[in-house]
């Protein structure tokens, strides 16, 4: 059989923090996402950006700046496959949404160069290679956009050297309600902005936010996750960022939304909700809060994604 000379991945765009889980939980969302082509390139030992098309098609071509190209290149790096890479990039994800764009682009590109080389990486290495992707993006190799792209559902990274991801368990028929208001936010600056410490009272409480909401996914309790998801640590900070946002939460949270919380760094919000009717009043609450406050929005509202970031094309035989 011949080896493949060009393959397309799909990685969706994710959630991260959860709330409770500052750079630990993430989870997928389903029909939003990037698309990374990655092709052989005799004769080379790099990487080489050919186009970048989307939402936001103004990326860095220059392969030691853009997330998907440094992935690549950590990943030629560790392998020395005899050949370099070509990329193509087609972003559905906005740039500083807090929707996980970097590290999507990333996984994609990973994942379709590991088709490529015959499926050899195990999914602890794709990680690994796309956080580098994450790094160049922020400063900081935060796995939890990276592992829920990749794995899909909500996970939880509980070891960092080397990245260990377990999977979260979630309700049966939960929805998530995500906004994005027309801001941008980069995650470099929404981290610097956060506090170097905090009172050990603060952390404590966080803690058992965070046991309350893991035993409410194990459970399936609803209420039990809906009085447990407040973040103490990143929120009381990023809000600030965001014009409109304690009223969108207020608006949220009296339509019956479970939640409500940053997504990522921002600006990107998101609730969830146990039914579409109370998703779709969720949504136009939130909307109608932004838009008082001069901010126009894009939204979408669907399931969490059980599956991760995937190979499109060619897909194999059987």
């Amino acid at each position: 059989m011949l080896p493949m000379e060009k393959v397309t991945a799909f990685a969706p765009a994710t959630v991260a923090n959860v709330a409770v889980g500052f750079d630990v939980l993430g989870f997928a969302l389903e029909d939003v996402g990037d698309e990374v082509s990655v092709a052989r390139e005799a004769g080379s030992r790099g990487v080489r950006i050919e186009s970048i098309e989307g939402v936001v098609p103004d990326l860095p071509m220059d392969p030691r700046k853009n997330t998907a190209s440094v992935a690549l290149l950590d990943l030629l790096e560790e392998r020395q496959p005899g050949f370099g890479f070509t990329i193509s990039i087609r972003k559905g994800i906005p740039l500083g949404s807090g929707m996980g764009g970097s590290a999507a682009s990333a996984v994609a590109a990973v994942v379709a160069a590991n088709r490529l080389l015959g499926d050899e990486l195990s999914a602890q290495e794709q990680l690994r290679h796309s956080l580098a992707g994450e790094r160049a993006a922020s400063g900081a190799a935060h796995p939890d956009n990276a592992a829920a792209c990749l794995h899909g559902g909500m996970t939880a990274v509980v070891e960092l050297d080397p990245p260990r991801v377990v999977q979260i368990p979630l309700p049966d028929g939960l929805l998530c309600v995500l906004v994005h208001p027309h801001l941008t936010i980069e995650t470099r600056h929404a981290r610097a902005a956060l506090r170097r410490e905090v009172a050990l009272s603060v952390h404590v409480e966080q803690s058992m936010s965070l046991c309350g909401f893991l035993v409410g996914c194990h459970r399936g309790d609803l209420e039990l996750i809906r009085r447990s998801m407040v973040d103490r640590i990143a929120e009381p900070t990023r809000a600030k960022l965001i014009p409109g946002f304690e009223a969108a939460r207020e608006a949220a949270l009296a339509a019956g939304g479970l939640s409500f919380a940053i997504s990522g760094s921002g600006p990107s919000v998101f609730a969830w909700a146990d039914s579409t009717a109370v998703a779709g009043g969720v949504e136009q609450a939130i909307v109608g809060a932004f838009r008082r406050h001069g901010l126009e929005v894009d939204t979408w509202v669907g399931p969490i994604r059980r599956r991760g970031a995937e190979v499109l094309e060619p897909r194999r035989n059987g």
